[in-house]
């Protein structure tokens, strides 16, 4: 399982980071980037999911 943030749709709300900080991070404007080369070990995968789920853009996608 792997995660990608779309930045051409992120706007910067943090959901992302705050829910699964061992994913994602934010880049120097604040919006939302990926962590590594986005896989997600399996006790990530619920943050994951949850991040994904609470972005308000639908941004980010499980791969």
């Amino acid at each position: 399982m792997k995660v990608r943030i779309d930045a051409e749709r992120c706007q910067g709300h943090g959901r992302c980071y705050d829910l699964a900080p061992d994913l994602f991070g934010e880049d120097d404007e604040g919006y939302g980037q990926v962590i590594g080369d986005g896989s997600v070990p399996p006790s990530e995968e619920r943050p994951a999911r949850l991040a994904v789920s609470n972005c308000p853009e639908r941004a980010i996608e499980i791969l």
